[in-house]
């Protein structure tokens, strides 16, 4: 592996550089190969793309599901659900 280049792995929540038509530029890595296969984590919207899109889309790693990222982020869309409701 060469300096700089990160090997993506099943599980990984990504931001990419453009956001999605929902609004959310934070995806999950579904599918690594040739392809990738990612689940957008704004409107659960799952997408293909190839390789070199992929790579070249990536702005940051934001972290890992088996990191406990995702639980995170589902308690603070329930907190402002709950703030939500309270008004």
């Amino acid at each position: 592996m060469m300096p700089g280049e990160h090997k993506f792995r099943l599980g990984d929540v990504v931001r990419l550089r453009k956001a999605h038509p929902c609004g959310d530029d934070r995806w999950e890595v579904l599918r690594t190969g040739a392809d990738f296969r990612m689940r957008c984590l704004g409107c659960n919207r799952v997408v293909m793309v190839p390789r070199s899109r992929f790579e070249r889309s990536v702005k940051a790693v934001l972290g890992s599901v088996q990191d406990g990222y995702l639980a995170e982020s589902q308690q603070d869309v329930d907190r402002g659900r709950a703030a939500g409701r309270k008004k």
